[in-house]
């Protein structure tokens, strides 16, 4: 079973709320527990890495996105989460997401394969920054998320990528 359809039919994503464009979500050195459900809109989750973002990750409609390591740890995390255009996200608890998780193996199991889903993202996008040549990272990304091309501009797609937006303009036209 699909596991964005099962965490929506188990109704955990209680609360609602729209967040103007360019706004954040979260902020460095907050904790957020939080897990989000976007619905319509676009965010992107970055860090400042000597007065320079970073951008490592993107949310759009029909995804779940987190501040992972505020929620797995309760601590405070260096990531940003800000809106991209206006958005609207359901919420839901890490108290009650666990919840969830623990009322039987099939949701543990669930959980599992969340974990590991990212994991290999991660790995991915580690590939990624690692391949030195732009043409060969805009061609894994594009591969693996053609929908963050129609979801997301230009600009921030070319920081993701580690490179110019007139590269990856060029990219994209050759």
């Amino acid at each position: 079973m699909d596991i964005i359809k099962t965490l929506l039919e188990a109704d955990l994503f209680q609360h609602k709320k729209i967040i103007q464009r360019y706004q954040f979500l979260k902020v460095k050195d907050e904790t957020d527990t939080n897990i989000y459900f976007v619905e319509k809109g676009s965010v992107r989750i970055f860090m400042i890495d000597e007065n320079e973002e970073r951008i490592i990750r993107f949310g759009y409609s029909g995804n779940i996105i987190v501040s992972l390591d505020s929620f797995l740890s309760g601590k405070p995390s260096d990531l940003y989460i800000q809106t991209i255009k206006k958005t609207e996200v359901r919420i839901a608890s890490k108290k009650d997401f666990y919840q969830f998780i623990h009322s039987n193996d099939g949701h543990l199991k669930l959980w599992i394969s969340v974990l590991e889903d990212l994991v290999v993202q991660q790995l991915e996008r580690e590939k990624d920054l690692l391949i030195n040549s732009p043409q060969e990272r805009f061609e894994r990304v594009l591969k693996r998320s053609p929908k963050l091309f129609q979801e997301i501009p230009q600009k921030y797609i070319a920081n993701y990528l580690r490179m110019s937006p007139e590269t990856l303009s060029r990219l994209k036209k050759s």
